[in-house]
């Protein structure tokens, strides 16, 4: 026996122990689906109705007009005969390569096996002759309303999403190639991956998005000097240590969203907001919020209101002996303040000296890509899942938002992870995606029926505190900085809510990029511009028109305003005081608490 063939040989041997492996591992997953308690009602999926409503608006268009429905099954019909019939023929000539193709280019087939190789190619090209099908035939409904229309084109893009051929191991070149490669040891690591995230995550398939591992809360991110210098029930209270002699006499507090951690404002040096903040010699505190558990059911934006933020203002006041301060909110946080700053207008407190919001909707008029999570069957879901849980736990949004991007947030990462085997990456911004919050039941019914579904603090003003808080109650200077490319809270609907406050000073500010690399985006980097124009009067697509183009970040543009209002240069002030005393340094701990699930 030849040497190549004793290597074959044993190549094989190891082959064989893999997929033996692998049935293995295939068993225990079996086994491990199989304890898993399914949620009461799946809060990503339509309601039957959605395709009840559809089936009916596609029978009647068949009904009315048969010629535009038999003419786009036609289409249909000769395009995939035709496909299969150019494949035949390269075949019966003994040509094996692919037939041409006129398919659009897309990310997901960039291995060359899509183009070159006959199988490959004949799925792909038929996968997106049905794609496209289906996409016609959901565009020419007709009897639906807009917003029937609106949820059955996401949910037949889900669908058209879930069936891509990458998504399958047997038409999947790379998921293949890297199998014969390791001789089956990709497809063992994979199961091995796809096992852990169902145990840690109670049986529900949440893809790891980040080496949990590679990154540890104080040493390598959110690492900016600081100490915690307050606790209550609601959240800590951190204050940075100075890097200038003299700092800005008003203090500066910044409430990021508890849906997520605050250190997405300090995920590294390089990047951190809050130092660069710091840096620019402000005092700035910033709120880190409870994860809550289901003891925290009853809690409401009352509370977010009273013992957050208002008890916030208080806290930083007493510690920095000034009457006013400046703030900051960002999403859901943004969107507090405004309820927030409402509240004191009707009490006369004139704490607040000027808001910022970062990526803040108040007007939920136009509900855009949430559409179809915003209706009564998926909220009805919510409330099921609050009623019994107390809470609405971390993974449901995850999931949620992930739905949203399916093939960058779900797929593509389940590819690398369950059919590559690769090990999730080292990115401290995927580690921060994945340490996620809950909301309290209370606070998340009220958020999603008062403001998202009846859009109460624009229309009628929504009953909180013992008040009736309205948009226009709000007068203080406001800057708001959001972002073109935002699919979370659009800019668009950012400007419109914006526009109904009454201050008389506010400025608007549209920054390239998303939702978080557009906010995060230091002076250093040199790499998102951002739009200004000083005309708020306008429409949107009017005032961006009218903008001007700005090269680099916004932060020099908001240290520009925010420095106008925060008086004259003092002595640094170091954090805590008598009565504040240190409790612990920053991060501290309510940051390190895990998500309930």
């Amino acid at each position: 026996m030849t040497t190549n063939d004793n290597a074959a040989g044993e190549n094989l041997e190891r082959l064989n122990e893999n997929l033996a492996q692998v049935e293995r591992l295939s068993q225990r997953l079996v086994e491990v689906m199989g304890r898993h308690k399914p949620l009461r009602k799946d809060l990503n999926a339509p309601n039957q109705e959605v395709f009840a409503n559809a089936a009916t608006a596609y029978w009647t268009e068949m009904m009315n007009n048969p010629g535009k429905v038999l003419e786009q099954q036609l289409d249909f019909w000769a395009k995939s005969v035709k496909h299969f019939v150019d494949a035949q023929h390269l075949i019966a000539q003994g040509r094996i390569e692919a037939p041409e193709d006129p398919t659009p280019q897309d990310r997901r087939f960039k291995n060359p096996l899509w183009q070159s190789n006959p199988y490959f190619n004949f799925i792909k090209q038929q996968y997106l002759l049905n794609s496209k099908a289906i996409a016609d035939a959901v565009d020419g409904l007709e009897g639906l309303d807009d917003l029937e229309k609106h949820r059955i084109e996401y949910f037949s893009q889900q669908i058209i999403d879930m069936m891509s051929p990458t998504n399958f191991l047997g038409t999947n070149p790379d998921a293949l190639e890297k199998a014969v490669e390791t001789e089956g040891l990709s497809l063992i690591k994979g199961l091995e991956n796809m096992i852990a995230d169902l145990e840690s995550n109670n049986g529900e398939l949440i893809v790891t998005l980040a080496d949990e591992n590679a990154f540890e809360i104080g040493r390598n991110i959110a690492t900016t000097p600081g100490k915690v210098v307050f606790r209550n029930h609601m959240f800590e209270l951190l204050q940075y240590s100075p890097t200038t002699e003299t700092v800005h006499e008003v203090p500066l507090i910044i409430f990021p969203p508890w849906i997520n951690k605050y250190y997405i404002l300090d995920l590294k040096e390089q990047n951190s907001m809050i130092k660069w903040a710091v840096d620019q010699g402000y005092t700035v505190f910033i709120v880190s919020w409870i994860n809550p558990d289901r003891s925290y059911a009853n809690i409401g934006m009352e509370e977010y209101i009273n013992d957050g933020f208002m008890v916030a203002f208080d806290e930083v006041k007493k510690l920095t002996k000034q009457k006013q301060v400046n703030a900051v909110g960002y999403c859901i946080a943004g969107t507090t303040l405004h309820l927030t700053l409402s509240l004191m207008k009707k009490r006369k407190d004139k704490s607040v000296k000027s808001a910022t919001f970062f990526t803040c909707l108040t007007d939920f008029a136009d509900q855009g890509e949430f559409t179809p999570f915003l209706q009564n069957d998926f909220i009805d879901g919510i409330d099921d899942e609050i009623n019994e849980e107390g809470i609405l736990r971390s993974f449901i949004m995850q999931r949620t938002f992930s739905f949203l991007r399916s093939n960058d947030l779900i797929y593509g990462p389940a590819i690398k992870s369950y059919m590559m085997g690769e090990a999730p990456p080292a990115f401290d911004l995927l580690y921060w995606n994945g340490d996620g919050s809950g909301l309290p039941g209370k606070m998340a019914h009220q958020y999603l029926r008062r403001l998202c579904q009846d859009n109460q603090f624009v229309n009628e003003g929504v009953e909180l505190c013992g008040e009736t808080l309205h948009i226009s109650d709000v007068d203080v200077p406001v800057i708001s900085i959001t972002c073109e490319t935002d699919h979370i809270a659009r800019w668009k609907d950012c400007y419109r809510g914006f526009q109904q406050t009454k201050s008389k000073n506010k400025t608007f500010v549209v920054s390239e990029s998303g939702h978080i690399a557009g906010i995060v985006n230091p002076p250093s980097k040199k790499k998102y511009g951002h739009y200004t124009n000083s005309d708020l009067s306008v429409d949107s697509d009017t005032w961006m028109k009218g903008a001007d183009y700005n090269e680099g970040s916004w932060w020099p543009l908001w240290d520009t305003w925010l420095s106008s209002r925060s008086g004259k240069q003092i002595a640094a002030r170091e954090p805590g005081d008598s009565e504040h005393p240190v409790l612990c340094d920053a991060p501290g701990t309510y940051v390190a608490v895990k998500a309930t699930r």
